[in-house]
């Protein structure tokens, strides 16, 4: 593992789901603390906060990464260059326990939702819903999977494979089958690369239409996500949706049509039934309130 390739592989997507960007973010931020050369803690900074900046814009809608970033740049008060790459260290090693046991935490608290016989809608690839129905299924709960493409780039089928591999029963549907993917589902899980200020969530392209198809036909909305994914800034801003290359699309269209290519979407609060946490099951009001109590150094 070296800055760049984990740079390059977050922006071409080899790794993708916001747990898994912020976990090797943070395996790489450490490994350039340690592998620093510089002898002055103003130059060491100066490296360390180069490569924050790097691994922060691969993806910019990616809050969960900058959080866990932050949180290991916070208050470095060592004055040696010894002392800071161990503090780096330290810090570093508490994001991967977090994050970690938060996904497992939630596979937990997200499966007491499944009952036998349920339909679960899901999109995209979550690897925090995956294990969320892995989990039920170690439970003996027997349940079904709905889940769509999530084109251009296809990680539904991520999801697919996966749920196969566990021996979870599933149907793949082409995005535009929203209706018949949902219409008949007991639930929607979904992760969240962010969570607005006003509780608002941010997810795939194609999630808001979702939502709004699961609201008509009464299907309950859950997104599941560590509450890093909470985005402070969007008190001052909206969050900054990532335009993905038009070429993911269509590599030759023709002259004169432009391709237009967003990652994401942002879901109203007012559409999701409940996120599901580390910190439990809230409404996101109540989520919101949750997340500053416990973590102070996010607001």
């Amino acid at each position: 593992m070296n800055l760049q390739k984990v740079v390059k592989d977050i922006k071409t997507l080899k790794i993708q789901g916001a747990t898994n960007i912020a976990l090797a973010g943070s395996k790489a931020l450490n490994l350039v603390a340690q592998n620093s050369q510089q002898k002055t803690k103003k130059d060491f900074l100066k490296e360390i906060n180069n490569a924050q900046f790097l691994l922060v814009n691969a993806r910019v809608t990616e809050p969960k990464l900058k959080n866990s970033l932050k949180y290991i740049l916070l208050k470095l008060r060592s004055r040696t260059v010894p002392e800071l790459k161990e503090q780096i260290k330290q810090k570093s090693e508490y994001v991967l326990k977090h994050l970690t046991e938060s996904k497992d935490y939630i596979g937990h608290i997200g499966s007491l939702k499944i009952k036998n016989n349920m339909i679960i809608f899901t999109h995209c690839h979550s690897s925090t819903v995956i294990k969320i129905l892995k989990y039920a299924k170690t439970k003996h709960r027997r349940f079904y999977v709905h889940n769509t493409e999530s084109r251009p780039l296809y990680q539904g089928r991520i999801t697919a494979k996966e749920l196969a591999k566990a021996k979870i029963p599933v149907q793949h549907y082409v995005d535009s089958a929203a209706i018949e993917a949902l219409k008949n589902a007991d639930i929607m899980l979904i992760g969240a690369d962010a969570i607005t200020a006003n509780g608002n969530i941010v997810n795939k392209i194609g999630s808001r239409l979702f939502a709004e198809t699961a609201e008509r036909y009464n299907v309950k909305i859950y997104a599941c996500t560590d509450s890093w994914s909470y985005d402070p800034e969007t008190k001052h801003h909206k969050e900054k949706i990532e335009q993905r290359d038009p070429s993911e699309v269509w590599k030759h269209p023709p002259k004169h049509v432009k391709i237009i290519n967003p990652a994401f979407e942002v879901i109203p609060a007012k559409l999701v039934d409940g996120i599901i946490s580390e910190l439990g099951f809230y409404k996101p009001e109540h989520f919101l309130h949750k997340v500053k109590r416990n973590y102070p150094w996010l607001r």
